[in-house]
């Protein structure tokens, strides 16, 4: 057996044991805590005072217009100067949540926003509240819309923290850092990275597109109305 073939053989688990611990974890994480603020930021920017629609609209435009890497590092190595020190994984959540919740918070924003104005007020006029409206009529449609925006932004976070590798997080990249400064072969090393990642990503979109296909035959079901 080739020497490569072999060197790729023993990084194998290793390599995927990282993923599976410390890269899928961080992404689920993240991703779970970005939609969640992106939803809380959307709803001020669109139903917010003014106030909090120039809080809002700040904190997208600092966040969408800084690199990732830099806001990694100012949490992770600038916090400490500051008297708050993290462990690199909290750091990495804490910066790849508010980084996913900037921009989640753009799609969500507009997939709202698609909602026709007349479902409001057919739903104002049959007696549901701001609530009711929103959890009944407005939230399923914005969903559909949502779907492959906000699943392409997950694909693109597997990739993304591959950057916690530079705070370190002992995720799947920096643990091929690692064997390949051990073995001096770094080609071979990152080549099988980047198949895992893309194997990842691969999975992922197989599951993006079962999810985008479901929910279309939701909205046109077999026999209706086209």
């Amino acid at each position: 057996m080739p020497a490569w073939l072999q060197l790729m053989l023993d990084s194998f688990w290793p390599l995927l044991k990282a993923g599976l611990l410390f890269t899928v974890p961080l992404t689920l994480i993240t991703f779970i805590g970005g939609i969640s603020l992106g939803f809380v930021l959307a709803l001020g920017r669109l139903y917010g005072p003014r106030p909090l629609v120039a809080v809002v609209r700040f904190y997208v435009w600092l966040i969408r217009g800084t690199p990732l890497l830099v806001q990694l590092f100012l949490i992770f190595y600038g916090l400490p100067s500051a008297g708050i020190t993290l462990d690199a994984f909290t750091a990495a959540v804490i910066g790849f949540t508010l980084n996913v919740g900037a921009y989640s918070s753009e799609i969500i924003r507009a997939t709202l926003d698609a909602v026709p104005r007349g479902q409001w007020e057919a739903a104002q006029s049959i007696g549901m509240n701001w609530l009711q409206t929103m959890r009944r009529i407005v939230l399923p449609q914005a969903a559909r819309i949502a779907v492959p925006p906000l699943s392409n932004t997950f694909i693109a976070l597997v990739k993304d923290t591959s950057l916690a590798a530079a705070v370190t997080v002992p995720e799947l990249f920096q643990s091929a850092q690692r064997i390949a400064a051990a073995t001096y072969e770094p080609l071979i090393l990152y080549v099988e990275t980047a198949l895992i990642y893309l194997l990842f990503s691969s999975v992922l979109s197989a599951l993006q597109n079962k999810l985008e296909a479901r929910l279309s035959g939701q909205q046109n079901p077999p026999g209706g109305d086209s």
